[in-house]
């Protein structure tokens, strides 16, 4: 199909083919928002700003003693309800003279949209981190010494991995730590050598090595006042969608633009085991998630 701008014959400009780029050049700039952090498992169909998907949980049921005297007594499964609101919504939209060209110099790969996609990137991260954050148990913060930086960070790390196991957490946990803790935390010969522990030489999505059961990460988009940030993906999910892209003829330049829109959303996820079921059959969304930890360090004064 020749679109308006399009010179008789031209057939490199197919708009189709951008969702797909988009996601591949998305999903890799992401941390808070990854597969690592955050689930996807809710998205359904997100549509429009304000599209609610709801999240069911079933209540675990009660184990009782059998006696041939008193029988079994039935019970009805019973479910709470959580809504994931799609409360984000954050649009690119780009005005050339010739869209044409631009395409043929690079398309996604040309620097502007390269910029673009890390524009939304960051905006989405960022709200997921937050969200992550702000739901999270505080852990007492962290204050080393100048001589044991490295130490009292792996440590922490540790009195981490220790919360999560007291909450019977599974197995596949992420630490998510700034760019300030990481330069001292690989310092420590259990992060330095983690090919011998775990698995080293990992960069995708931030990802600085996997040891001791945690995908270790970092992200320069950590919400303030957090330095380090323990969970499981399960309980934190993140649903997206983009709308596809539009081309056209802008009614105020004398200029073509092509445009695409990001609706998103994310939230914490409960559990009946874990969290507190209220009345109206849902939890109580005001105390922090017992599968996300997070601590502050109170940094020496010379560094």
């Amino acid at each position: 199909m020749n679109l308006a701008y399009q010179q008789p014959g031209t057939t490199t400009f197919i708009p189709e083919i951008w969702d797909a780029e988009l996601l591949t050049q998305f999903d890799p700039l992401l941390v808070w928002a990854s597969p690592f952090v955050s689930n996807n498992k809710y998205e359904g169909e997100i549509r429009q700003k304000g599209d609610v998907v709801h999240i069911n949980s079933l209540l675990r049921p009660t184990v009782g003693d059998y006696t041939i005297a008193d029988g079994m007594t039935a019970q009805r499964p019973e479910t709470v309800d959580q809504a994931l609101t799609i409360t984000e919504a954050k649009y690119l939209q780009v005005l050339v003279e010739d869209a044409e060209r631009v395409q043929l110099a690079g398309g996604l790969d040309s620097p502007i949209n390269q910029q673009m996609i890390r524009a939304l990137a960051r905006e989405a991260d960022t709200f997921m981190g937050n969200i992550i954050a702000t739901g999270a148990t505080a852990l007492p913060a962290i204050t080393p010494t100048a001589a044991s930086i490295p130490q009292s960070l792996y440590s922490a790390i540790l009195d981490m991995m220790l919360a999560l196991d007291n909450n019977d957490i599974p197995a596949g946990r992420y630490v998510v730590v700034s760019p300030r803790v990481k330069r001292y935390l690989v310092e420590h010969p259990a992060v330095a050598n983690a090919a011998a522990y775990g698995e080293g030489g990992v960069t995708a999505n931030g990802v600085v090595a996997r040891l001791a059961g945690f995908t270790i990460l970092t992200t320069t988009a950590m919400p303030a006042g957090v330095d380090i940030v323990a969970g499981h993906s399960e309980f934190a999910t993140y649903a997206s969608q983009f709308t596809g892209f539009r081309e056209g003829q802008s009614e105020k330049y004398r200029a073509d633009y092509i445009d695409t829109l990001h609706l998103y959303g994310g939230k914490i996820v409960r559990y009946p085991e874990l969290d507190t079921k209220k009345s109206d059959s849902t939890f109580d969304e005001s105390k922090p998630t017992k599968g996300i930890v997070k601590a502050a360090v109170t940094w020496p004064t010379a560094y």
